[in-house]
């Protein structure tokens, strides 16, 4: 599979549903990583990296001046892009408000990524929405 991400959580949401067992559902998470942009070396610092996460992962918010998150992402593990993804679907272009109203809680249960993902997967996926939410208080303080 490949194209664009899903619009939204009730697309993602839909697209999960269609598979049956949770390896096929891993392997469409895995694909969903394969569809986002690569990000450049020089982006790829100690200081965009995201701590709490067992794999190196990388997040750079993208300023389009119209205070809303726009941003980037990547990790040098298959699942974990797919994750990135997941957390793109659920977050790019959303005003501080609109982030806020984000049940990513639900939406990781909706998908059964809470059954299926180990420990430090799970932790290092919080520690990526803790991130974002990071990123988004910068929009306010950048205003």
């Amino acid at each position: 599979m490949s194209g664009p991400l899903p619009s939204d959580a009730a697309a993602l949401i839909a697209d999960f549903a269609l598979f049956d067992d949770w390896e096929d559902r891993y392997a469409y998470l895995v694909d969903l990583g394969r569809r986002l942009e690569p990000m450049p070396d020089e982006l790829k610092t100690e200081l965009n990296k995201v701590r709490g996460c067992m794999s190196q992962v990388w997040f750079v918010r993208d300023d389009k001046g119209d205070r809303r998150l726009h941003w980037r992402g990547d990790s040098d593990a298959a699942i974990v892009r797919g994750l990135i993804a997941v957390l793109q679907v659920l977050y790019a272009g959303k005003s501080a408000d609109e982030v806020k109203g984000v049940d990513v809680e639900e939406v990781f249960r909706t998908l059964g990524l809470e059954r299926h993902l180990t420990t430090n997967r799970r932790n290092g996926f919080f520690a990526m929405v803790s991130r974002l939410r990071s990123l988004t208080e910068e929009l306010g303080a950048a205003a």
